[in-house]
């Protein structure tokens, strides 16, 4: 069974892009979802230099190892992404093993403005690079008005978007079975 590891980029408990990451993950099929925990330590040279990795860091450098894919949800901090996934980025580079160096990944957002996360996605795809993943390139799911975007049961409203975010997960889905 494939293992899809969701990445939320905002820590908030009902954030919109939790929303938009369990979308995801119905739209990407039987498998097993794994979400990722986001609350690290800020990046310090010194204490990695004096404990080494810390033990949620490494975590989650193994939940990315053993994943199938991975689809990163993130909303739009100040026109790029926040600064918590960042950090998580930091820390993953510092691992062993580079985790996701060939792994499919697709990157979703949403977000209240009217470009639905798109410079956040731009500014992630670049920090993604130096990990080398399979990135997909599109469909882009770019939610825009993100407050008004889901049902109060958590499902988009927009036909349009559920079908490019199906479209995204199916083509995740078949990158995850390529040998």
């Amino acid at each position: 069974m494939l293992t899809l590891l969701g990445i939320p980029g905002a820590l908030r408990a009902a954030s919109l892009n939790r929303l938009l990451l369990a979308e995801a993950q119905r739209a990407f099929g039987e498998a097993r979802h794994v979400e990722a925990n986001l609350r690290l330590p800020l990046y310090d040279g010194d204490l990695e230099d004096k404990h080494g990795i810390p033990a949620e860091v490494q975590t989650l450098a193994d939940q990315i190892a053993a994943a199938s894919a991975v689809v990163i949800a993130t909303p739009e901090y100040n026109k790029s992404f926040p600064g918590v996934l960042k950090n998580a980025l930091d820390w993953v580079s510092r691992t062993k093993g580079g985790p996701l160096r060939n792994k499919p990944v697709a990157i979703i957002s949403a977000a209240d403005g009217r470009g639905g996360g798109d410079r956040s996605q731009f500014a992630l795809r670049l920090a993604l690079t130096p990990f080398r993943p399979r990135l997909l390139t599109g469909p882009e799911v770019l939610v825009a008005d993100a407050s008004h975007a889901f049902t109060p049961e958590g499902r988009l409203i927009d036909p349009r978007y559920q079908k490019a975010l199906t479209e995204l997960m199916q083509d995740l889905r078949a990158e995850a079975e390529r040998p």
